[in-house]
């Protein structure tokens, strides 16, 4: 029997739209949205918050898909610049840039893409509010490449998603009055406990190849200090519900949130990878149980 025919030099079949779409759903974890999640819930309560419980449904829209956009967009540039990293680590060696499903160019071209139809949605908010998103797009565009020059990278996460808080403000009021500090505070020092959590999970990996994390820079004090940054976030969202006049319900949101920061340092206590890891899941319970007492101290106490 012949052996089968091989043209030499015969280029490997290219994806269809199909596939193609497939891996970029992968390449902005659309299949994993917690991020998405850890992203909105600190932007629904600056939006409740800004419009004393009943903020402009077509302003909430517009925002829940920028959160979509943006986030995705950020996973699409974190893995373009992790692209050399990433096949070392043992979470993330399976990602579409570090097996080849998807190439450098597209993933740029992902986040570009990405970036300018959550760009587009700007139009349908204030100007003042589309000033802000550029501070907002900066912040998303540097923090990946962070962790080669700071043991903070997670700093910048916080301060990239807290940025949500001043343009929820500036696009339902048209101002920034000293609540929207405060929350964002809040919002920037619980993204630094649960990036924490997470960089929890690769510190040998990034131990070995080089990579800086706050799960490096804080050592064998990880814990005691995750735990200082969750009661002064507490504390923060305590003095949100001072300084907007909120009730009982919002105030037995926060004292669920704080069960779940006890029982995130429970499951941290031996620092086993897969433990932070559901720590760092959990915080989108705390989130929720935040918001859904916010919510409902408006449509109990007015």
């Amino acid at each position: 029997m012949n052996a089968p025919q091989v043209k030499l030099g015969a280029l490997p079949e290219r994806p269809g739209w199909r596939e193609r779409l497939r891996r970029y759903a992968l390449l902005v974890r659309l299949n994993r949205p917690i991020g998405i999640l850890l992203l909105l819930w600190p932007t629904l309560w600056a939006l409740w918050l800004a419009g004393e419980g009943q903020p402009p449904w077509r302003i909430v829209l517009v925002f829940m898909l920028g959160v979509a956009l943006m986030r995705s967009a950020g996973c699409a540039i974190n893995d373009y610049a992790d692209r050399h990293i990433d096949g070392s680590v043992a979470r993330t060696n399976l990602r579409p840039l570090a097996t080849g499903l998807v190439s450098p160019g597209e993933a740029l071209g992902v986040f570009a893409v990405l970036s300018l139809l959550a760009f587009c949605l700007l139009f349908f908010l204030n100007w003042q509010t589309m000033a802000l998103s550029v501070v907002a797009l900066s912040l998303a565009a540097v923090y990946p490449f962070m962790k080669r020059y700071t043991h903070l990278p997670q700093v910048v996460l916080g301060a990239a998603f807290g940025w949500a808080v001043p343009m929820a403000f500036m696009a339902v009021t048209r101002g920034l009055p000293p609540l929207t500090w405060v929350l964002f505070a809040a919002t920037l020092l619980w993204a630094l406990v649960y990036d924490t959590q997470y960089a929890m999970v690769d510190r040998e990996d990034d131990l070995r190849i080089g990579v800086k994390s706050t799960a490096i820079l804080f050592g064998r004090y990880d814990l005691p200090i995750i735990g200082l940054l969750q009661l002064l976030i507490l504390g923060l969202l305590w003095l949100t519900g001072e300084m907007s006049g909120r009730g009982w319900p919002y105030r037995l949101g926060l004292l669920g949130g704080a069960g779940l920061f006890v029982y995130q340092q429970y499951l941290c206590r031996a620092r086993l990878p897969k433990a932070c890891f559901q720590a760092f899941l959990n915080n989108n319970l705390f989130g929720m149980l935040v918001f859904l007492g916010l919510a409902a101290d408006y449509l109990i106490t007015g």
